[in-house]
């Protein structure tokens, strides 16, 4: 099963994943983007949020079922 991760060295807090998946992605007090429901909202709206992410921070990661 593949889920969202966010690479916090790499989050700069733009905020564009969780106006775009506010089900999966918040950003937390410190400005970094955290993966809250890995199936907060469907694929397409993930992927969406990923390719939006200017910095590149945030890709599928394989985890076990």
């Amino acid at each position: 099963m593949r889920v969202p991760y966010v690479d916090p060295e790499a989050c700069q807090g733009a905020y564009i994943c969780e106006s775009i998946a506010p089900n999966t992605f918040k950003v937390n007090d410190q400005g970094i983007s955290e993966v809250i429901d890995p199936q907060g909202d469907d694929e397409a709206t993930i992927q969406q949020a990923i390719d939006s992410c200017p910095y590149a921070a945030i890709s599928w990661k394989e985890v076990p079922d």
